[in-house]
């Protein structure tokens, strides 16, 4: 049975403020980790001539790229090709996504035809209730229009925002899990503004949706996300790392 296991990875975004990529490398092995998902922060995805040197970098430090994301796939064909590109040369198979409802129509088919052809899954980050693709419904049509090689990225965190329940959208999409997110906000006052806590200690019921994970069969990508303390998240990210493993 497939589910999420002790070495899942970190958004590399975590360590927006490390723009050194050898710095990055080296802050996820000091949180206890060996896996990322590289943002554009870390990799000029659209400076081909740059990907080797970066991807040796995580290489040499022993941190395994396994995704990239989120990448926004808006119509120039080129642009998504240098990305699937990227993921091919660094041996990872997942992309996390975003489509833009204008463009939608015409672009979902490239990048099915593209995801297979690099043998890759492109999951959908959903990404809060102001995002078109935030919510069940909409990613419930959705999953109707396209092909099987796009799923879903599932933001835990962005899903409570948007008033999802995590647990409920593995039970639903499961079957097109393609990747988590690990991540988990608190709401504060009338706004209900959104604050990144560690992971399991806020609205996410942490214990109750790896269960989900199990029963769903999942054995796509997970990664942690911790978005505070931007200028030393290392300490958080830690303590997000020791929560997760215990509620495994």
């Amino acid at each position: 049975m497939a589910s999420i296991t002790p070495d899942f990875a970190v958004q590399s975004y975590c360590f927006r403020n490390i723009k050194d990529n050898a710095a990055a490398a080296k802050a996820v092995r000091e949180i206890g980790l060996n896996k990322i998902e590289l943002c554009g922060v870390h990799c000029a995805f659209d400076k081909p001539e740059t990907f080797a040197s970066v991807i040796d970098i995580y290489r040499q430090a022993g941190v395994q790229i396994v995704s990239i994301g989120v990448e926004g796939m808006n119509g120039d064909e080129a642009a998504m090709i240098r990305r699937f590109d990227f993921v091919k040369a660094a041996g990872a198979k997942h992309i996390s996504v975003n489509f833009s409802p204008n463009t939608f129509d015409a672009v979902h088919p490239v990048v099915q035809k593209l995801a297979e052809k690099y043998d890759v899954r492109c999951g959908i980050h959903n990404h809060g209730g102001y995002h078109w693709l935030g919510n069940s419904e909409m990613l419930r049509y959705l999953f109707t229009q396209v092909g099987d090689r796009i799923g879903l990225c599932m933001d835990t965190a962005w899903a409570l925002a948007a008033w999802q329940d995590p647990v409920k959208m593995v039970q639903e999409f499961g079957k097109r899990l393609w990747a988590v997110h690990l991540k988990d906000f608190v709401f504060h006052g009338p706004t209900g503004k959104h604050e990144d806590v560690i992971v399991g200690t806020g609205n996410l019921k942490l214990k109750e949706f790896i269960a989900a994970l199990n029963e769903a069969n999942f054995s796509g990508q997970a990664i942690m996300e911790y978005e505070g303390d931007p200028e030393n998240p290392i300490p958080t990210l830690g303590k997000c790392v020791t929560a997760i493993r215990a509620a495994l």
